[in-house]
C-alpha cells in the first residue's frame, strides 16, 4: 500500500514542508524545537528519519494526538509553560495559542506596572541590555554633520592655487 507523497502537511494549524525529516519539520511549529520533535516521534512510534510527506494520515493523526497530550506524556521541565501562573497547571502551548499566551502575559505585566511591563510599554529592552548604542529605532540616530560651505581656512582647491 503506497501512500501518495504530500509536499505540504498541516499539523497544529501550521503548514509544514513534507520534504523534511519528521523531527525537523515539526520544529517548524512555534513552541516545538528539534529535540521535542524527536521526542514526539518516539512517543508516536514514528521513525524520525522518515520524510514528513511519506507519513500516512493515521501517523499524522498520531503526531497531532501526541502534541495535544504532551503534558501527560513528558516531564514538566520539558514543557514550555510549566506551572501556569493563572491556572497552576503544566501546559504546552503551540502555534497560535503560544502567540496569544505571550501577548496576554505582556499585557498582564503592563497592567500591574512592573519593571518588565513598563519596559515593554515604552518599547525599551526588557532583559538588561545596554541602551546607549543599541535599540535606537524611531529617533534620529547618528552624528550631526557640519554645515556645508567653505572651510574656515579655505577649501583645498583655494590652498593649491596659492
Amino acid at each position: 500500500m503506497a501512500t501518495e507523497f504530500k509536499h505540504i502537511v498541516r499539523i497544529a494549524d501550521t503548514d509544514l514542508d513534507g520534504k523534511k525529516k519528521v523531527a525537523y519539520a515539526l520544529a517548524g511549529i512555534r513552541g516545538i524545537g528539534i529535540r521535542l520533535g524527536q521526542i514526539i516521534c518516539k512517543l508516536a512510534k514514528i521513525d524520525s528519519n522518515k520524510k514528513l510527506g511519506e507519513l500516512s494520515d493515521e501517523e499524522i493523526q498520531r503526531i497531532e494526538d501526541t502534541i495535544k497530550n504532551l503534558p501527560k506524556l513528558v516531564p514538566s521541565w520539558l514543557l514550555n509553560r510549566p506551572r501556569d501562573p493563572f491556572t497552576g497547571k503544566d501546559m504546552h502551548k503551540v502555534a497560535g495559542d503560544w502567540d496569544l499566551t505571550v501577548k496576554m502575559d505582556i499585557e498582564f505585566l503592563k497592567t500591574i506596572k512592573c519593571w518588565r511591563g513598563l519596559r515593554h510599554a515604552f518599547g525599551l529592552p526588557v532583559r538588561g541590555q545596554r541602551t546607549r548604542t543599541g535599540f535606537r529605532k524611531g529617533r534620529t540616530v547618528g552624528v550631526m554633520r557640519r554645515a556645508k560651505g567653505p572651510r574656515a581656512h579655505g577649501s583645498k582647491q583655494e590652498q593649491k592655487k596659492k
